[in-house]
């Protein structure tokens, strides 16, 4: 296997890792497995699951007796782990061939920002479970995960511009309303983050109205408390009615700004001369489309698990269909790595 196809083959399944992390991982969160497994990086002081015998059962609860072993929330918690560690062994791969093999120095900049990235964020994981699901970590460690998928999406996407698959368009007109979609994208999906590690998204049961108002009672300077105090365990949430609220109807409303946002920059591209830009236009409104279906369901079905976390993956990829359009805005001589 020659140099490009390798990294490609690399990019490739780190886009595919990253992804299937992020997702799990809301699956994780979702079903109330987030402290699945108290302790890390092993689970009940192992690295592999045990097997729930009695005799572990009875050694595990003196561990941690505030915590009972629960076999199907610990497989999860430590599968989205596993894959996890794997993503890490992928990255530092990579950085060791930036670094060692010299047909390879052209991503060492790349792989050791992700190197850095993935590091920070299993710290960000760690803090996740010692610090009992704190709604601020939980939100970073999102970010970080967005991030790093970002990442390996655009290298990927401007490694293949190189080779002459999907070329770059360099509309340079286009690129600052792409740089805004991706930025309030991404402070929308931090919201949703937010809404979720505080159990705030059945604050309002119903739809359009909330509470059976159009403006309920809310608590906005409760609600976006960042740093909530130590030794607090925030499984199940911590806020009052009225905190909860005012974070669901702030998601709400930036949920319609982000849809102005997107649909605007989908039609600019959609009516523009380039074939990609119009293909890449009409999936993003596509994805518009089903991810606000997906969030009014998740509150008319009172949050069905396999809806939220298909909203949780569709809200990456509609980010990554923003990448590309980023991607054609960006001629392949302005590459920042």
């Amino acid at each position: 296997m020659n140099t490009d196809n390798l990294l490609l083959t690399l990019l490739r399944l780190g886009c595919v890792l990253v992804l299937t992390v992020i997702i799990l991982g809301a699956y994780v969160r979702l079903s109330d497995a987030g402290l699945g497994c108290p302790d890390w990086p092993g689970c009940y002081g192992k690295l592999i699951i045990p097997e729930g015998s009695n005799s572990q059962i009875e050694e595990m609860s003196e561990l941690y007796p505030e915590r009972p072993f629960e076999k199907d929330k610990a497989w999860k918690e430590m599968l989205h782990r596993y894959l996890a560690s794997t993503l890490g062994f992928l990255i530092l791969m990579l950085t060791f061939l930036a670094w060692t093999k010299k047909q390879y120095s052209s991503i060492r900049l790349f792989s050791s920002i992700l190197l850095a990235l993935v590091i920070f964020q299993g710290i960000l994981g760690m803090w996740t479970v010692t610090l009992l699901l704190k709604p601020i970590i939980v939100m970073l460690h999102l970010l970080g995960g967005l991030t790093i998928l970002s990442l390996f999406y655009w290298k990927l996407l401007r490694e293949q511009s190189k080779n002459g698959v999907f070329v770059s368009e360099g509309n340079k007109k286009l690129r600052p309303l792409a740089i805004t979609a991706l930025a309030v994208l991404f402070c929308q999906i931090l919201l949703g983050g937010w809404t979720s590690s505080n159990y705030a998204a059945l604050a309002c049961p119903d739809f359009p109205v909330c509470q059976g108002v159009w403006w309920p009672e809310m608590n906005f300077f409760e609600g976006f408390i960042l740093w909530q105090g130590l030794g607090i365990n925030y499984e199940g949430g911590t806020l009052d009615s009225a905190a909860r609220t005012a974070i669901h109807m702030t998601h709400r409303i930036g949920a319609i700004i982000t849809a102005i946002i997107i649909v605007y920059v989908g039609l600019c591209n959609i009516f523009s001369n380039s074939r990609y830009l119009k293909l890449t236009g009409i999936i993003v409104l596509m994805l518009l489309i089903v991810q606000i279906l997906l969030g009014i369901a998740n509150v008319k079905f009172h949050l069905p698990l396999s809806i939220a976390v298909a909203h949780n993956g569709v809200a990456a990829l509609l980010l990554l269909s923003l990448v590309t359009l980023l991607h054609h805005c960006v001629s392949d001589k302005n590459d920042l790595f």
